[in-house]
């Protein structure tokens, strides 16, 4: 069997992200790969677990969006799950620190426990989204808002815009309907302040299309959002 490294160093090289496969950076995707392993044994933490495929699937697919955060920022990563994109950009881009907000908990617990091992620049925010935007230390504070595999555009700017502040930019990163749910979301995104800047098509071959979503915060977000998530996803913007 082919190991980690040699794996990892492999796929990096081939996706154009090898500026991520130094061997400081190679050796803590190894301890992250072993933890979530083993602690998916007894919490739920992802459907993916061979080593290719967590690879792929999760390290390298969180680092699409890597060169879209500016040195320094701060950033959220809204429904980080089981900490995905943090704990990789996290790693990859020691500059920044990251916020990892999800409303369960327990998988902060694993977020957490991961930084603290590797040393990196994480807290964890056990909320949801909606709430916690409300909330002046948080809303429009951010320089950056991530965010992976939670929703919908049409639903997720709304939740994921009023982090954001004035000047700084929201990434959704997204799969091959990417264009649709743009189109959907396009009149919400400019009601909450958002304009976009970017639309980047990738195509990976394990993984299929990708999408990073770029939108540039133009103009604050009206006080009256986010609303509660019931009515965003009823009834989008």
């Amino acid at each position: 069997m082919i190991s980690f490294r040699e794996e990892f160093t492999e796929i990096f090289k081939s996706l154009g992200l090898e500026k991520y496969a130094v061997s400081e950076s190679a050796e803590r995707f190894e301890i992250l790969y072993e933890s979530l392993v083993e602690t998916n044994k007894v919490m739920n933490l992802t459907a993916l677990t061979e080593q290719r495929q967590v690879i792929l699937g999760h390290f390298a697919d969180s680092l699409m969006a890597a060169d879209k955060i500016k040195e320094g920022a701060q950033v959220i990563d809204v429904g980080c799950g089981g900490g995905f994109p943090t704990l990789p950009l996290a790693i990859a881009r020691p500059d920044i620190s990251i916020t990892a907000l999800d409303s369960t908990a327990k998988k902060l617990t694993f977020v957490s426990a991961m930084a603290d091992r590797l040393g990196l620049d994480v807290k964890t925010l056990p909320m949801r989204a909606e709430d916690a935007s409300k909330m002046p230390e948080y809303r429009e504070t951010f320089d950056v808002c991530v965010s992976r595999a939670v929703a919908r555009l049409n639903v997720l700017d709304e939740i994921c815009l009023p982090f954001v502040k004035k000047g700084g930019t929201f990434v959704a990163m997204k799969g091959a309907d990417a264009e649709l749910e743009y189109s959907e979301a396009e009149k919400g995104i400019k009601t909450l302040g958002g304009e976009l800047v970017a639309f980047d098509k990738l195509n990976i071959d394990e993984l299929g299309a990708r999408a990073l979503i770029v939108v540039r915060k133009a103009g604050n977000t009206p006080q009256k959002y986010p609303r509660a998530y019931a009515k965003i996803k009823k009834n989008p913007i």
